[in-house]
């Protein structure tokens, strides 16, 4: 009997903008091996989202992911059958990778490829939504790996003119906003950055970490579904690699760094996610993602993995952060509405906006929104996920686009990002000051690297505290982030331009100190 075929949600992709199709692959290269990651669902509730303003951060560093065996022997029985092979199960990451011939994915999934080329990059893309048998369905997360367009852009900035420029070394950044300096300035900790794309130069860390005047990190690169420590063909990868090593090294240069590298696909993107999540020998504690794309990008099936994913490390304590946009409250979608930033807008994610700083003397003494010439702070109201307990005491702005209610307000924090106040870095050799909400996302990181040695434990899921902390941040009050008339405007208490504002980061510490004490876990 002929099993009953059904789409799979959310799995429905338009055909790429802009440009038609080359060739169908099935007629041109049947036999091409493709890797599909098929991720299975996670049947454990949310109860992180329903914790308030000022809850203690969870201790737990086990995984609720749920790892349905059954699952994972329909998804197998389903590849037999189809004539494709299982070349990984990973049941923490609820991940079962598949191989085979494109004509014999084509067939297993319902659907058609075709090569593409838009002038910058050839990809393998599909229109529809995909199929497989009802009863495979219901295990069905996602099936990512078919469509190989690229999702993402780096949230990196360069600067127009830089005769005009104030740039700092990144740990001077991390001196004005009071960083602690703890005894081991991030020891026993590990960043993860996650990158789609470039490479680093082990030269380069060397030149910038003695400007900087501190140890050079350990830096490890990871290869991710095929990805790789590639410096030189895309500059401004190798700027946004570079920015976020140095950022993240200068702010605790005692942590170590992993690097994982995944292509920029949607599947990249999550198996980059997860196998950080689930790295048992770097065993990262901290996330920074300066990669995303509007939420309007996205499929149904990415956004649930990526978010998934997300979740993950919230319940093994991970903190994760992530860029909020570089292109103002529409982020770059020229529709007429705004447009927040993925994975930024994930409830499981720390959002993080921009700034401008005036400093003098070794101090800021003025910060205001980052909005300068059609670059600028992300940030507005989700429209794919729901306010989270944690925000529960936010005024929110209303929405500049049609919504049913109140949505997840973005960012959450924010920190020094426009280029006239950038960083100076050191990539392929020679200095250059760069910006954006990139460098919030490995900046934030790098402190609660710091902050997790002082506690003795990673902290994991901060959202809830932050919001019950005020008091540790400098609210940003002036500027919008607004496009064209599109967009928020800055304001007391959280504000959809740079969220809770700017860290204090020594006021951050004796929050933290308080609430693992509260934990009942020993402060080293």
């Amino acid at each position: 009997m002929t099993a009953q075929y059904v789409e799979i949600p959310g799995s429905n992709r338009e055909p790429p903008v802009g440009t038609a199709p080359i060739a169908s692959v099935h007629a041109t290269n049947p036999r091409e091996r493709i890797e599909v990651s098929v991720y299975v669902k996670d049947e454990g509730g949310d109860p992180l989202l329903k914790m308030k303003p000022g809850a203690v951060p969870s201790s737990t560093t086990e995984s609720t992911a749920a790892q349905d065996s059954a699952a994972f022997d329909k998804v197998r029985k389903f590849a037999s059958e189809a004539g494709l092979s299982v070349v990984l199960q990973d049941p923490a990451r609820r991940l079962i990778k598949l191989a085979g011939p494109a004509d014999k994915l084509e067939a297993a999934f319902r659907t058609k490829l075709h090569y593409y080329n838009d002038g910058k990059n050839a990809f393998r893309a599909r229109s529809g939504s995909l199929s497989a048998p009802a009863d495979v369905v219901d295990s069905i997360e996602a099936v990512l790996g078919l469509d190989t367009r690229p999702i993402a852009k780096q949230k990196l900035t360069r600067v127009a003119n830089p005769h005009v420029v104030t740039g700092h070394l990144p740990n001077e950044v991390g001196r004005f906003y009071n960083f602690p300096q703890t005894k081991g300035l991030g020891a026993g900790q590990c960043i993860a950055l996650i990158e789609l794309g470039g490479g680093y130069r082990d030269s380069d860390n060397r030149l910038a970490f003695e400007t900087m005047r501190l140890p050079v990190p350990t830096v490890t690169a990871i290869s991710v579904s095929g990805g790789g420590n590639n410096p030189g063909p895309d500059p401004d990868a190798d700027g946004e690699v570079a920015l976020d090593i140095q950022v993240a090294g200068g702010a605790a240069p005692g942590a170590k760094i992993a690097v994982y590298f995944a292509p920029n696909t949607i599947q990249g993107f999550v198996d980059a996610i997860t196998r950080a999540v689930n790295d048992a020998q770097n065993r990262p504690s901290v996330i920074s993602i300066s990669w995303g794309s509007p939420e309007s990008k996205w499929t149904g099936q990415g956004l649930a993995a990526m978010n998934s994913a997300l979740k993950d490390a919230a319940t093994r304590g991970v903190t994760v952060f992530a860029a909020a946009g570089d292109n103002l409250a529409t982020d770059g979608v020229g529709d007429g509405h705004a447009h927040v930033d993925f994975p930024a807008s994930s409830p499981y994610a720390v959002g993080c906006g921009g700034t401008l700083i005036d400093t003098a003397n070794g101090k800021i003494r003025g910060e205001a929104v980052w909005n300068n010439g059609g670059s600028g702070t992300g940030g507005g109201i989700s429209d794919r996920f729901d306010a989270p307990g944690y925000q529960a005491n936010v005024k929110f702005p209303p929405s500049v686009n049609p919504r049913r209610g109140p949505g997840r307000g973005v960012p959450d924090v924010a920190g020094d990002a426009d280029p006239q106040s950038g960083y100076r870095i050191v990539v392929a050799g020679s200095g250059a000051t760069i910006g954006g909400t990139s460098a919030v996302a490995p900046l934030w990181a790098g402190l609660i690297a710091l902050i997790n040695e002082e506690c003795g434990r990673p902290l994991g899921f901060i959202q809830p505290y932050l919001y019950g902390a005020p008091q540790a941040f400098s609210q940003i009050t002036k500027g919008d982030n607004k496009d064209n008339g599109i967009g928020y405007s800055a304001g007391g208490g959280w504000n959809a331009c740079t969220g809770l504002g700017a860290p204090k980061g020594e006021d951050l510490l004796g929050v933290f100190k308080v609430a693992n004490r509260g934990s009942n876990v020993p402060v080293s």
